[in-house]
């Protein structure tokens, strides 16, 4: 039954990597989803029907009930609440690791080993370094979860001192293991999660609202190694498989994302990045005036264009309004205008968010490009209609060495003849600084709900 159930475990690992390879793209996207539910029931059911698996009655009471609250929660969640619904998850697979390291230092025997007091060297090792990343990817999911959320502000919490004490808990926690390893005393283990919990809290806390879906990435990345460490403790090799794709593929996402935003990947994997330049919006913009403009105003000018770039954000997720974008868009292009989607690397609150709002509308991938396959394109734009976006063209990240988001590269709307500007507000975005592109003079400001203001165009255009 080993060897069947290792056959399976290596036919469930292939599933996980085809999961991952589908949903690279758009386009693939679905089948990965597919790949990546067969590989789990497989992985599941083998697991169950292990003899050495005791308490299956308990087991499938716990499958119905997570699994019911898992598909209750899918049933309900709106698309814009998917990257705090990701954080929140997160969490839980983090709680988890704990959990199984508890379980494990309680009663070695059950796990294979040792016993109570003279637990083995390598098996310490691993459920130190689970519980540890474990730890820290619970605490730090939740405040990441409480900043997508709102709960929590969306600007840098930053103090003096801040990098030395995380250094010195990381210092603190590598002590806390050797320590645990040789005296195997609860206290020690108590000590580790502990101040694992404090260092999740304190390398996330600095991260600034414009940045958090590289931090979203980061974590998923942290519960990938924190899921393979305690399949090490559990000697589960299909675990460790799929636990290590999960850290690398995160890692590897949040690499390049961090070189598209011109940021550190070291500075990320710290918590060191989002506080760091500046403490707030340095431009005062109180006694300038922006530019009002309505949905005819906007119809005229974009119907009288030659070409067109939509810039979406998140209000345009909150809004729902994904759809009646296409609609419009569908209408210029009936009226010979050229349009095409321009997506930043951290549109939205996570990876992707944005290319899977507007395939969901039936978007044409190939109208949808990558911030730098179109940057250049903006200069011979006539309009740049920004919908529901704004710290990602915000130009104090090239121009305002005190801005937070300084050196963050951004979409460069500004350099269309007219940029369309639709907010709810003329406030601030996710990371709490002032836009001065509202107030250029090629700037015109539509003031509504997104999906409000984008049906008004289209009533206006017919």
């Amino acid at each position: 039954m080993e060897i069947f159930a290792s056959l399976i475990y290596l036919v469930a690992a292939v599933l996980f990597i085809l999961a991952l390879r589908g949903l690279s793209h758009p386009e693939t996207a679905r089948q990965g989803l597919n790949f990546g539910m067969a590989g789990m029931a497989l992985a599941v059911l083998t697991t169950i029907l292990l003899p050495s698996v005791g308490g299956i009655g308990w087991i499938i009471v716990g499958i119905m009930i997570g699994g019911g609250i898992g598909a209750g929660i899918a049933k309900k969640i709106d698309m814009t609440d998917l990257p705090q619904l990701m954080a929140a998850f997160h969490s839980l697979v983090g709680l988890a690791a704990v959990c199984v390291a508890a379980a494990a230092f309680g009663n070695p025997e059950a796990f294979g080993i040792g016993i109570t007091g003279d637990i083995h060297l390598g098996s310490l090792i691993e459920m130190s370094l689970g519980l540890a990343i474990g730890a820290i990817t619970f605490t730090g999911s939740i405040i990441a979860w409480g900043k997508l959320e709102g709960r929590i502000s969306g600007k840098p919490v930053t103090f003096a001192g801040q990098h030395a004490l995380n250094g010195a808990l990381a210092v603190g926690l590598v002590l806390l293991i050797v320590l645990l390893c040789a005296s195997q005393s609860l206290f020690f283990f108590i000590l580790i999660a502990l101040l694992a919990m404090a260092l999740g809290v304190l390398i996330i806390i600095p991260i600034g609202g414009a940045d958090m879906p590289v931090i979203v990435s980061m974590l998923n990345s942290y519960s990938g190694w924190a899921a393979a460490g305690i399949g090490f403790t559990l000697h589960n090799n299909l675990l460790i498989i799929v636990g290590a794709l999960v850290g690398a593929s995160g890692a590897i996402l949040s690499y390049i994302m961090c070189k598209g935003m011109n940021r550190s990947f070291i500075s990320v994997l710290l918590g060191g990045f989002g506080g760091e330049s500046g403490g707030g919006a340095a431009g005062d913009y109180s006694d300038r005036t922006a530019k009002i403009g309505s949905a005819d105003d906007a119809a005229f000018i974009m119907k009288n264009a030659s070409k067109v770039i939509i810039v979406p954000g998140y209000g345009m997720a909150v809004a729902q309004a994904q759809h009646a974008l296409r609609e419009m868009v569908d209408l210029l292009k009936a009226e010979g205008v050229e349009v095409k989607y321009a997506i930043h690397p951290v549109a939205g609150r996570m990876p992707g968010h944005m290319n899977v709002l507007l395939a969901e509308a039936n978007v044409p991938y190939d109208e949808v490009f990558e911030m730098e396959d179109i940057n250049r394109e903006f200069a011979q734009a006539d309009v740049a209609y920004v919908i529901g976006a704004n710290d990602i063209t915000n130009p104090a990240a090239k121009k305002d060495a005190s801005s937070p988001i300084f050196g963050m590269p951004i979409l460069d709307v500004d350099k269309a003849k007219t940029v369309l500007f639709v907010k709810r507000s003329m406030g601030s975005g996710y990371a709490g600084i002032d836009n001065p592109l509202f107030f250029e003079e090629g700037t015109m400001m539509l003031l509504a709900d997104a999906k409000k203001m984008t049906e008004e165009i289209i009533k206006a255009m017919e």
